[in-house]
């Protein structure tokens, strides 16, 4: 079905799922779909009620940083009713993530050899937490920070007034760039584990992707020194956490 790594003592698949007809996979990929997607319209509807307090919530930062003069305007007529329930379905998706994993993860199991499995229950978990880790620290250290340097140094004779679906938009941006940046040592341990890589061949390509880092980060955010920096340092900063775990694999591959 799928090509697998080979460690000692581990030549068995877990199952013989992969004997299954092309059929029976689509029927069985369908039933965890279905589980997905009532849980996240579930966790919607649950959270509809709350939807303008979330949007509240998600314009704090903006609000603390505008004058005293200026406001949040909607220049589309259903922006404000789309704009609150928008949020609220990414946030469903955010809250139902452990399950849609855990869904994902009994579909795949089944064809894992029995060490596989023992790797991807802990990597599973901590892609989860570092991707509530990097929203978090979007939120609540880097969101603040840029808002504040684009608003101050606005001409004073311009009061900044931010639409709300374009700010919706900046966050969910800011949001899934530091999340997934937050998965970079999740990413280097699978290239290790792969063996698509070395940690010794990473090391000595390290100044290389630590322009890489600050490549990325020039795109991906606005155009200013601060953001840049606040995205690519913390992406250099997983990497070599990544390293430091491929290391501690290494030694305990050669160990086995």
């Amino acid at each position: 079905m799928t090509d697998h790594l080979q460690l000692p003592n581990s030549t068995e698949p877990a199952s013989d799922l992969d004997e299954m007809p092309f059929t029976a996979h689509l029927i069985e990929l369908r039933k965890y779909l279905i589980r997905i997607f009532a849980s996240v319209i579930l966790i919607f509807l649950s959270l509809a009620y709350f939807a303008p307090d979330l949007y509240q919530l998600l314009s704090v930062p903006l609000r603390a940083q505008l004058p005293a003069n200026a406001t949040m305007i909607a220049t589309d007529i259903t922006s404000t009713f789309m704009a609150p329930f928008k949020l609220t379905f990414y946030v469903a998706i955010m809250i139902a993530m452990p399950y849609v994993l855990h869904q994902i993860w009994q579909f795949i199991a089944p064809a894992l050899y029995k060490h596989e499995r023992k790797l991807a229950i802990p990597m599973l978990l901590a892609s989860v937490v570092l991707f509530y880790c990097g929203v978090a620290f979007a939120y609540f250290i880097t969101l603040p920070s840029i808002l504040t340097f684009f608003i101050h140094i606005a001409p004073e004779n311009v009061v900044p007034m931010t639409d709300i679906n374009l700010y919706l938009d900046f966050c969910l941006k800011l949001f899934l760039a530091f999340g997934m940046t937050f998965e970079i040592p999740i990413a280097t341990l699978l290239l290790i584990l792969a063996g698509i890589v070395t940690v010794d061949s990473l090391v000595s390509k390290r100044r290389y992707i630590i322009v890489g880092c600050f490549a990325i980060a020039m795109f991906i955010t606005p155009p200013d020194a601060m953001s840049m920096a606040m995205l690519a340092v913390p992406m250099w900063l997983l990497f070599e956490v990544g390293l430091l775990f491929g290391r501690l694999l290494e030694k305990r591959r050669k160990g086995a």
